[in-house]
């Protein structure tokens, strides 16, 4: 017989809570790009109060994972399947493979689709990013409207400005934040207009019923747009470096009990800090991304204080995460002013009702040319840059690697659950260290809000759930996972089983593997001690790969003719 390594069969009971609670409100909180050790409760220097509020009156989880990369993670997210069995292994380009076709599939249903079962209402704030249709005329057929949302606002695109984002919808409709009716803050700031209509959708809210909310940041990944009394907050902050950040940081976790003292501090990635060129502009980019994390937190607390308002926090499971570890990509970096237009000096304004179509502006709406490299200070709406290696490498403390990689820096998430009445309250403030990925979010919804995920939709095969429920861990008990959890992305690939961790980097990168309760900064690499057990954990590897359409992959050599 087959063996089944992948599905998690339905017929199997989940753990109910030890406690009675009844179906709670969930609200899932993502942000975009930002590092395990970004917010206060993990260890940062970034000023993350309301966060820091939930973990006090919550649980953190300290191996919970994602999937390295932001649309894969959306993918899982909303699926409760592995990104390549929901058709999104990698970006929104079709590569003609079964698991790398760019747009979600019909095969797999929404957490909203499925949360309706339970009667739930939906509601997505934020950023989409699982489909390439994207402009005027384009099929709508994979929206959030049409894949289970009632009300949505936000980005169908994955990135943008912060201050004129490009594809911005309300419901189906693309729209220009400069002529919204329905939205006219004094200064457009898109963290803000999407934790305001998260709160808007709390407190418009009618139905008796429960209701499932997902708030899809875009902080901080780049462009480093900040709004100026926020930068000035961080003001010298960071004149010290990379290095000395990564150090107090590492040394809070472990005042924190975060991380333990038997892991090393992960070998400095990049330049040292005395070495850096350019300090003042590299000083800046970080104040810029602090104050984005910061700018998140507190229109988070905007988002609570519309539960407290509702009287709703005490039965509502908040679940804040991240979708991929910090970002080192180079974006806008280049020595030497670089133009996203020409005659930069001459001014040339959109209309109000003009919708911004670029990724990359070429002019702010004043008219303004958008100006990248290192001459330029970040943080305005005219500048187009991401914040590096170095900082990136400080914002994933004490762990390797980056987005796009699955080592431990580019996979792990923070994890802040808070549910007053379904969180044992022995565990505030406390840390829960059994892994835990994106597979088990949809499950844990099913389970707490009595929902139905189908086997069939209009006679097609729905992907079976691959996660597990995570309630158990809410009353101190342990997670039932009868599975291992698998990565794959751009050839990256690993596997985890219990404490042990098979991991490799690119299609071609040799097996490494890590006792992950010893050296979970993964520095003492143990596959050549332990060929057998390498062997065996990269034999599952392979076959969940081939049954969950991660492989074949657009990645490697290509095949010669006959298959050799």
């Amino acid at each position: 017989m087959k063996p089944k390594i992948l599905l998690f069969f339905l017929t199997l009971t989940f753990p109910l809570l030890g406690f009675a609670a009844k179906r709670p409100n969930v609200v899932v909180i993502m942000a975009d790009d930002m590092g395990w050790s970004d917010i206060g409760c993990y260890g940062s220097e970034i000023e993350t109060p309301n966060l820091d509020r939930l973990a006090k009156n919550g649980l953190r989880f300290t191996q919970f994972y994602n999937t390295g990369r932001c649309c894969p993670t959306r993918a899982t997210l909303l699926t409760g399947t592995y990104a390549h069995q929901a058709g999104i292994g990698h970006m929104m380009n079709d590569r003609g493979l079964p698991g790398y076709k760019g747009d979600l599939g019909n095969d797999v249903r929404t957490i909203a689709e499925v949360m309706k079962t339970a009667d739930y209402s939906t509601y997505l704030s934020g950023k989409w990013h699982v489909t390439p249709k994207i402009r005027p005329g384009d099929s709508q057929h994979n929206w959030p409207r049409q894949r289970g949302f009632d009300r949505f606002y936000g980005t169908i695109h994955g990135a943008g400005s912060f201050f004129d984002p490009n594809s911005l919808t309300r419901g189906n409709t693309l729209i220009s934040p400069y002529a919204d009716p329905e939205y006219e803050p004094k200064t457009f700031y898109y963290t803000d207009a999407i934790n305001d209509h998260a709160a808007k959708f709390i407190t418009e809210h009618k139905s008796d019923d429960p209701f499932f909310l997902y708030v899809a940041h875009t902080a901080p990944h780049w462009p480093m747009h900040a709004l100026p009394k926020d930068m000035a907050k961080y003001k010298g902050r960071y004149d010290d470096g990379w290095e000395a950040m990564r150090k107090a940081r590492y040394e809070r976790q472990l005042k924190m009990g975060l991380i333990d003292e038997k892991w090393e501090l992960s070998p400095r990635d990049g330049a040292a800090w005395k070495d850096a060129p350019d300090k003042e502009w590299e000083i800046r980019l970080m104040e810029v991304y602090a104050a984005m994390v910061d700018r998140l937190d507190q229109g988070l607390g905007n988002v609570v204080s519309a539960l407290e308002k509702r009287k709703m926090l005490d039965d509502t499971l908040i679940l804040f995460l991240a979708d991929n570890g910090g970002c080192a990509e180079g974006m806008g970096r280049r020595r030497g002013i670089q133009y996203k237009d020409k005659d930069p000096d001459q001014l040339k304004p959109m209309k109000p009702t003009d919708l911004q179509t670029d990724m990359i502006p070429r002019r702010t709406r004043e008219g303004v040319v958008v100006k990248q490299g290192t001459e330029v200070m970040t943080g305005g709406p005219d500048t187009y840059h991401g914040y590096g290696l170095a900082w990136a490498n400080a914002s994933n403390t004490p762990f390797r690697q980056y987005k796009h990689w699955v080592h431990e820096g580019g996979i792990s998430s923070p994890l802040v659950a808070h549910w007053p009445n379904g969180i044992d309250e022995k565990l505030n403030g406390k840390t829960d260290d059994q892994p835990t990925h994106l597979i088990d979010l949809m499950a844990t919804c099913v389970d707490l809000g009595n929902a139905t995920y189908p086997k069939k939709v209009e006679g097609r095969e729905i992907v079976p759930l691959q996660g597990v429920s995570i309630a158990p861990a809410f009353s101190g008990r342990k997670i039932n996972r009868p599975n291992p959890i698998f990565w794959e992305h751009e050839g990256n690939r690993a596997i985890r089983i219990g404490k042990w961790k098979l991991v490799a980097k690119g299609a071609r990168g040799a097996w490494e593997l890590y006792d992950i309760d010893e050296d979970r900064t993964e520095l003492n690499d143990l596959s050549e001690k332990q060929p057998g057990r390498a062997k065996e954990m990269a034999n599952l590897w392979e076959a969940w790969a081939i049954e969950a359409k991660a492989k074949p992959w657009p990645w490697g050599p290509k095949k010669k003719k006959g298959g050799k």
